[in-house]
């Protein structure tokens, strides 16, 4: 159970670009390409490996057969044999979808799905690029429904600019945006349940609207001003800086001047990383990955030790 690498599995969006093939060498063949899924379990978009001997063998399978191996038997105990989050990096070249996500109590009840909660680490962006997070100010649930009646929502949500490395965590509830301009990498739980409230009134290639969930959305948006969503973190180089740890996933900051050892033996998780920006090598007691800015890395959880081999490389490293 070496360091795992998977085949992207990548996503044509209304809003997409060509920054995952521009900047995240992605091989990507459209215009419009917006989401390269990195690591999944979702139903029809399952990751498949692409190094070494099990190569060509699904994440899900791999979980089915090596549960507690893979990833780690405090995880498989409260997951089963779901992976329990969702890993992808996302080129905005028009602005989302106004949006946000139930929480795991709404989502169960209604879709029979985990919630979404998620975060952002800002990769790329064009200048005065900026984020949709929340409201700009505390809205009464008759204000927001008739701001979608008389489309003046834009007029109470709060807009960020945003550069390079910002990060941002977004709760369920909370009502979000990327705007046009902006690549990222999203770390969420697994769930595609997403209520899209305003879409800028654009039409899909055969010139139609796109769904909304406006009655959906009304009992699952959380209507307060909050500031709880910008995270400040560390970036020490050759140390673990956390950034976010809540109760689906932690994520840490690990920025690499020389070679890290890591012990994890008592970890019990599988752990990710995310290169956001030069190169590394990735050994375990099994074997060795490279990984570049870009890409993604699985390594499973029974393993005890790692070594993160780099001059310069930013990695996100992702456990439950």
């Amino acid at each position: 159970m070496y360091p795992l690498k998977f085949n992207p599995i990548l996503k044509e969006r209304l809003w997409g670009g060509t920054k995952l093939r521009d900047v995240l060498h992605k091989p990507i063949e459209t215009d419009i390409t917006g989401e390269s899924w990195e690591l999944s379990t979702v139903k029809g978009d399952v990751s498949v490996v692409s190094n070494g001997d099990l190569a060509g063998t699904s994440l899900q399978d791999l979980i089915n057969t090596q549960t507690n191996d893979l990833l780690g038997k405090s995880v498989a105990e409260r997951f089963g044999k779901e992976f329990p989050i969702l890993i992808k990096f996302i080129d905005a070249k028009q602005d989302l979808s106004i949006q946000l996500h139930p929480n795991d109590e709404l989502a169960k009840k209604r879709h029979n799905s985990f919630g979404k909660t998620e975060m952002w680490y800002v990769m790329d962006a064009d200048q005065d690029a900026e984020l949709i997070v929340g409201f700009n100010k505390d809205v009464a649930k008759e204000e927001y429904a008739a701001s979608i009646e008389n489309d003046t929502l834009l007029d109470l949500l709060n807009y960020e600019k945003v550069k390079e490395g910002d990060t941002f965590f977004i709760n369920t509830g909370k009502i979000h945006a990327i705007g046009a301009g902006v690549l990222l990498a999203e770390i969420q739980q697994t769930s595609d349940v997403t209520y899209r409230v305003f879409d800028f009134n654009r039409k899909d290639k055969n010139g139609n609207l796109r769904e909304l969930h406006t009655e959906q959305a009304l009992d699952a948006i959380d209507y307060t001003k909050k500031d709880d969503f910008k995270v400040d973190y560390n970036t020490h180089d050759n140390t673990v800086n956390t950034m976010v740890d809540c109760p689906y996933f932690k994520t840490n900051f690990i920025e690499l001047t020389q070679n890290l050892q890591q012990d994890i033996s008592s970890r019990d998780s599988f752990t990710i990383y995310m290169c956001v920006g030069g190169s590394a090598t990735i050994k375990n007691e099994f074997g060795e990955a490279s990984i570049a800015k870009g890409e993604t890395i699985l390594v499973p959880a029974l393993s005890k030790s790692l070594t993160l081999e780099s001059n310069g490389a930013k990695l996100l490293e992702v456990t439950i």
